[in-house]
């Protein structure tokens, strides 16, 4: 004797989730204890390899100043000095932007702000 069961012509899943914003995009955010796929945020990484390359042209005497720099790129140097602050993160912040687990209140508007200079300072303010 054999049962035969009925295959229902619809299955239905519920998946939590909510819709967050970041960097001005919107992404899906699974509930607390899920798995999720880290994903690094283009922007704060373009940032960072542009800061740190900034700092390289500087440091090998290729320009003098941050001005003759930021004439070359095109781009006003105030900003050129914002985005070089991002040389000064915490090998341990940056590694986690590259991997793409830096938590979705970290976008390029928030590392641009002020931060403590001192490492273990910046780790702190960490959430």
């Amino acid at each position: 004797m054999t049962r035969a069961t009925l295959i229902p012509d619809t299955v239905t899943i519920h998946v939590p989730f909510r819709l967050v914003k970041r960097s001005g995009r919107k992404e899906m955010q699974l509930p607390e204890g899920v798995p999720q796929q880290c994903k690094a945020d283009n922007t704060l990484v373009k940032a960072l390899a542009r800061a740190f390359r900034w700092k390289r042209m500087l440091d090998s005497g290729e320009f003098a100043t941050i001005a003759e720099l930021a004439e070359r790129e095109g781009i006003v140097p105030s900003y050129m000095t914002r985005v070089m602050r991002l040389t000064l993160l915490a090998p341990a912040i940056v590694e986690s932007i590259l991997d793409g687990k830096q938590g979705p209140e970290v976008t390029l508007a928030r590392a641009l702000e002020r931060f403590p200079v001192e490492w273990c300072a910046q780790i702190a303010l960490r959430p």
